[in-house]
């Protein structure tokens, strides 16, 4: 997969697919940057080569339709800010205006065009729809990891018409990272697999037991696996009908010599709400009556004495419904001990990525994924459609 720096686009029309998909407020603001500052490195690379860049991306689910509240405008505002130099926005992402916007651009020249998905054409992967983007460049990058596990017209259908394409430095390192922990990994290789259900993460768990050295299992699917080890669990979260999975899984592990670690207590309480009152108590003893909300103080030691002794470590969902005080020692207290285990620690999903901020510890995490949905994919063992078709660029 060739990368942003191995190609030549000093002076060239360079088509650039990002994930623009913030969060905005009923008056048009957008809340989190983080998205667009994901892809700052790119973008500036490309000024400093002379490139007369364009921006391309979606926001929300249109449908094809254009919807007012799903324009990127507050994103060229927002990247005008972040780059202190002006950032036109064109109000159509093919056709004339988008045509007659690039033919004005000098080097060095960064626009953003509209919504991609105000088109039907790009989630439909339609072949046309990505013949009239590549109309606007020389070459093709694509930054955007967080929709690479879905075919579109703007990161899989175009790598065929156009001659030139790469992958942007975002990119680059979400698969390079990936693949330092799940592929070559230095070892013990702990995987940390959280969130409210076993149904979300069914595949992921499955591939996991083939690849780590231990798995931690926290947050409300853990009551799916205690009650399969035939634990009363009270009224805590729980799918039946993945109980069966849960004990193949745990079984499986051991053929595998796969360590398995649920909690062995839990902070309970008759509501998920701010003000309840909490108990701990051992996971054998939770009140019919209540509910299990975070790992209790014994769980977090035995977690945190698990991620000390990794040398790699990989973490999707929470320990607990952290949103709320009360519930949020667990989450909190990993991610200290992941941030200072020394190891080379990698965090996907947006829960996880919230916890370790509120934490204070995101910068002594190695690594922390911007897609959700594509992280989780690579962890089943997926292969990545936008990547695949990077690497087959020009047909």
């Amino acid at each position: 997969m060739n990368s942003i720096d191995k190609v030549d686009i000093a002076g060239k029309k360079v088509l650039m697919r990002v994930d623009f998909n913030v969060p905005v407020d009923a008056n048009g603001n957008i809340t989190d940057t983080t998205r667009i500052k994901a892809h700052l490195r790119s973008i500036g690379y490309c000024m400093e080569k002379g490139a007369k860049l364009v921006l391309i991306s979606h926001m929300g689910r249109p449908k094809g339709q254009r919807v007012d509240k799903l324009t990127l405008r507050p994103c060229a505002v927002a990247l005008s800010d972040l780059l202190k130099k002006e950032v036109p926005f064109v109000d159509d992402c093919v056709g004339e205006k988008a045509q007659a916007a690039v033919a004005s651009m000098k080097p060095g020249d960064v626009i953003l065009l509209e919504n991609l998905r105000f088109h039907i054409g790009d989630e439909k992967n339609d072949p046309a729809f990505a013949a009239e983007l590549a109309k606007l460049c020389d070459v093709y990058i694509d930054d955007a990891f967080a929709v690479s596990h879905r075919k579109a017209a703007s990161n899989s259908a175009i790598t065929q018409a156009v001659k030139t394409c790469a992958a942007g430095f975002l990119l680059k390192d979400e698969i390079d990272y990936f693949n330092k922990a799940m592929k070559d990994p230095a070892r013990p290789l702990v995987a940390i697999i959280g969130g409210a259900k076993v149904s979300d993460k069914i595949g992921v768990l499955e591939n996991l037991v083939d690849t780590v050295n231990m798995l931690i299992i926290g947050g409300g699917m853990a009551f799916t696996f205690l009650k399969a080890r035939g634990l009363e669990i009270g009224r805590s979260i729980c799918e039946n009908d993945m109980l069966d999975k849960a004990k193949s899984i745990m079984e499986k592990a051991g053929t595998k010599n796969v360590k398995i670690l649920l909690p062995v207590d839990c902070v309970v309480a008759d509501k998920a709400e701010a003000g309840a009152a909490t108990n701990v108590v051992p996971v054998e003893k939770i009140p019919q009556d209540a509910l299990g909300l975070d790992i209790g103080p014994d769980t977090a030691k035995l977690f945190g004495d698990a991620v000390k002794e990794a040398k790699t470590i990989v973490w999707n969902g929470p320990m607990g419904m952290f949103e709320i005080d009360a519930f949020s020692k667990g989450t909190f207290g990993l991610a200290k001990d992941v941030a200072g285990s020394g190891a080379l620690s990698i965090i996907g999903g947006g829960d996880t990525d919230s916890a370790v901020h509120k934490a204070g510890v995101s910068d002594r995490i190695s690594y922390i994924s911007t897609g959700g949905g594509a992280f989780l994919e690579l962890l089943e063992g997926k292969t990545m459609p936008a990547v695949e078709a990077l690497e087959s660029c020009g047909g």
